[in-house]
């Protein structure tokens, strides 16, 4: 195990640092979670947890008192995480998870595995169906966590079975059909931690795999700001009934592409994207995203869903006030 002195662990986490429990894995107090994200904002975890393999995870949290918040992260692609930091205890997923097996018609893939990776063994091993995962940033457990799609598919037309370790630290295999997927969502058992799925495929040629993940590719990075520190889309697209039009239309029509908060701005490439433009604070991303929702619901009377995920504490003043 590698971890600070138990001296420096938060009180309720004294118990880790014991012979009983102590981790394989890293502990980490106050670490900092703004530069592991891609809008490079926010302030650090109370305490962070690497786990070196799911049998460490699920013994720290057997140990870990209930009343103890825990927040698993992914690649923190789709997230904000606030100014103030993350209570209680936050799972990173690292090496230990990022293992690509062929089983039979589909792949087994560690959670922390990059969606494009995994499209990208796909293509290796003749696995066609998974080539969507090349256009979509971030972590495979956070893509099933989320119902995560683009380019004509989705997850829950992929996933076979996923491996949670729940709060109260059991490994539990649980199939596609139990997970009661729906539009960029999933339903998980309460602070579980994704750590490995199956996903199945269909077997093809892999240079007409490979072709597809290339026009992917390319349509991304052409109507998208890629190479920017965004967080993906922003908002999710209305339900029909809702409105015909999808999240980016309108937007743009309450005219909002361009506008500014502090150093956040809505991309002018695609403009259900927020960027940060060198010096914004989370409080200045989020603040833009709810001008944005307010603005296009004056303009359309659509109320905008986040589809970035807000976390953690706003940051506060020294009178204790929120920022």
């Amino acid at each position: 195990m590698t971890s600070a002195p138990a001296a420096t662990l938060p009180q309720w986490a004294q118990a880790l640092d014991t012979d009983d429990c102590r981790p394989r894995g890293r502990l980490t107090p106050q670490a900092a979670l703004g530069p592991r994200t891609w809008f490079r904002v926010g302030g650090p975890a109370e305490l962070l947890f690497q786990p070196a393999s799911a049998d460490d995870l699920a013994h720290v949290l057997r140990h870990l008192p209930l009343e103890v918040p825990v927040m698993p992260l992914g690649a923190c692609s789709n997230v904000i995480v606030r100014d103030g930091g993350i209570d209680g205890l936050v799972i990173r997923l690292a090496r230990g998870f990022s293992t690509i097996v062929r089983d039979g018609d589909g792949l087994v893939v560690g959670a922390a595995c990059l969606d494009m990776t995994v499209a990208e063994h796909a293509a290796e091993a003749g696995l066609s169906g998974l080539e969507f995962l090349a256009g979509i940033p971030g972590s495979i457990g956070g893509a099933v966590a989320m119902n995560a799609g683009a380019y004509g598919s989705d997850m829950s037309a992929v996933l076979d079975w996923v491996e949670v370790v729940t709060r109260d630290g059991r490994l539990l295999r649980l199939p596609a059909a139990s997970l009661d997927f729906g539009y960029r969502h999933a339903t998980l058992p309460p602070q579980s931690v994704v750590v490995r799925v199956r996903l199945n495929g269909m077997v093809a040629p892999p240079a007409i795999i490979r072709q597809r993940i290339d026009e992917i590719r390319t349509a991304r990075e052409a109507a998208q700001p890629v190479r920017a520190r965004t967080g993906g889309s922003t908002f999710r697209n209305p339900d029909p009934d809702e409105s015909q039009r999808k999240a980016w239309e309108l937007i743009d029509a309450a005219g909002c592409r361009g506008l500014t908060v502090g150093g956040a701005q809505i991309s002018e490439k695609h403009c259900n994207f927020m960027l940060n433009t060198g010096n914004a604070t989370a409080s200045d991303l989020e603040l833009l995203g709810d001008t944005v929702r307010q603005r296009v619901h004056d303009h359309t009377a659509v109320t905008l869903r986040w589809e970035i995920k807000r976390i953690g504490r706003p940051a506060m003043h020294i009178t204790g006030e929120s920022a």
